[in-house]
């Protein structure tokens, strides 16, 4: 957790300075925002589900994404944010960690969280935290 918890701390800091990315971030964010992030990047990476029992479930986490319109531009900043992230957070010199990271990152922001582009009240009210592996996404996982 404490490498997530920083990974989390970087892609904040760079998002909330970042010029698509920073709008989303302009009209105010939870003080425990970082936390949250860290939590949902360890369910999702197999950890524990300490992010659905402690905090929402993935409904929430679309919920807040939803409803904005399509906006690729941003999307691809906010990937490019949590690539270099990922390489500056002090993680292990593991390339195959990174790219596992990287990976997850960008297909969540291309395919879970911006999925209800038009309303949020479109959005399911069952949707759980995807997992992801190694090799990619795990079907069927909760």
């Amino acid at each position: 957790m404490p490498a997530l918890r920083k990974l989390a701390a970087v892609w904040h800091d760079l998002a909330v300075s970042a010029p698509l990315v920073g709008h989303a971030f302009s009209h105010g964010y939870r003080d425990d925002h970082e936390e949250r992030l860290a939590a949902y990047l360890a369910e999702a990476l197999g950890g524990p589900a300490a992010y659905s029992e402690r905090y929402a479930d993935q409904s929430h986490i679309v919920r807040l994404h939803s409803g904005n319109g399509v906006h690729p531009e941003m999307d691809e900043e906010a990937i490019r944010i949590f690539a270099d992230a990922v390489q500056t957070a002090g993680l292990p010199n593991d390339r195959e960690l990174r790219q596992t990271l990287k990976d997850f990152w960008a297909w969540s922001m291309r395919t879970r969280l911006n999925s209800y582009p038009d309303s949020k009240d479109d959005v399911p009210g069952d949707l759980t935290v995807p997992r992801w592996s190694w090799n990619g996404p795990v079907e069927g996982a909760p």
